[in-house]
């Protein structure tokens, strides 16, 4: 395997930590870059070399824009999970080719081979799926199901929730202790200066990003805290409804598949949960709602330095 494809599959859970947009400008850390999408346009700058920062942009509506139902609450964030998950991947992806481009010309001058290109990004994704699903998904359940009877509904997903939430902040501590994923987390807190920058009406330069903090209220961590709670009343409320229709679960894969077919749900319930938490988070009982959301970005960002500002900078340009 890659060297890259490692970092890959590990960032694939945290497609979900962006910031979440607001003056249509929002973005993402990728390997060696920032992904930024604003209005209509999605960007990604890359340091492909010390010296040369490689950007690339594509333009991008989304459909909520062209169908004015799917503009609802809770669809709008249904809508807004997978094309920010689909986004975020492509741009990851392309993001591992550009810095992997960089290491093979240095190294032996390499072409790529399209085919193996395209190998790796399935097997990643792959992996990433059954990493994702596997550990924060189904080894939660089947752990409390070793515990809680099956016909069980709140107090089943009270604790295998409290549990996912713990397997993820492990993850995030674990994986913060590794040279390259440290990086992407200095690049996930330049992102934040540069939108913090950005959104104080300020140029975009190093003087103007580096004295912001790197945590963002509207970052996608605090959305993550959210599905977790969210998880734990969605799943409750239908599995009483499932057990009292049919009894109970006949095992932990049944369970998991009726939990996966709420994920939109699920998706679109947080995100208007985190909308509202922006929007009264004066309020003393809501900003204390949102600390743990900012406490855990003290995992997920590190303070970038003038290079990686550059960066986020270049992106966060290409689509004002």
């Amino acid at each position: 395997m890659r060297k890259l494809l490692f970092p890959r599959v590990l960032l694939f859970p945290l497609n979900f930590i962006s910031a979440a947009r607001k003056n249509t400008v929002g973005g993402q850390a990728i390997i060696e870059g920032v992904m930024m999408r604003g209005k209509n346009m999605v960007s990604w700058a890359v340091r492909k070399s010390p010296s040369e920062v490689m950007v690339e942009q594509m333009p991008f509506t989304s459909v909520c824009k062209k169908h004015k139902i799917l503009s609802l609450p809770v669809i709008r964030g249904a809508i807004n999970l997978f094309e920010s998950l689909s986004l975020g991947y492509k741009a990851l992806s392309r993001s591992a080719e550009i810095a992997e481009q960089y290491e093979q010309n240095d190294k032996a001058g390499k072409k790529k081979n399209p085919t193996m290109e395209k190998l790796y990004s399935f097997i990643s994704f792959a992996v990433a799926m059954l990493i994702s699903v596997g550990i924060f998904m189904y080894a939660p359940m089947w752990i409390i199901s070793q515990f809680i009877p099956r016909e069980s509904a709140f107090l089943f997903n009270s604790l295998s929730g409290a549990l996912r939430i713990v397997l993820f902040i492990g993850y995030l501590i674990l994986i913060s202790m590794w040279k390259e994923m440290r990086r992407v987390f200095e690049y996930h807190g330049a992102e934040h200066k540069a939108i913090f920058t950005f959104e104080d009406g300020k140029e975009l330069n190093y003087e103007n990003m580096h004295p912001y903090t790197t945590v963002h209220p509207r970052c996608g961590t605090s959305f993550i805290l959210l599905v977790g709670i969210v998880c734990i009343f969605l799943f409750s409320i239908v599995d009483a409804l499932y057990i009292s229709i049919f009894g109970p679960f006949p095992n932990v894969l049944a369970r998991l598949l009726v939990h996966l077919s709420l994920v939109p749900l699920v998706g679109g319930t947080s995100y208007e949960v985190l909308k509202l938490s922006d929007k009264y988070k004066e309020v003393p009982l809501v900003g204390l709602l949102i600390k743990p959301g900012l406490w855990l970005q003290k995992i997920t960002t590190k303070n970038p330095d003038e290079h990686q500002l550059e960066v986020a900078s270049l992106a966060l340009k290409a689509v004002i």
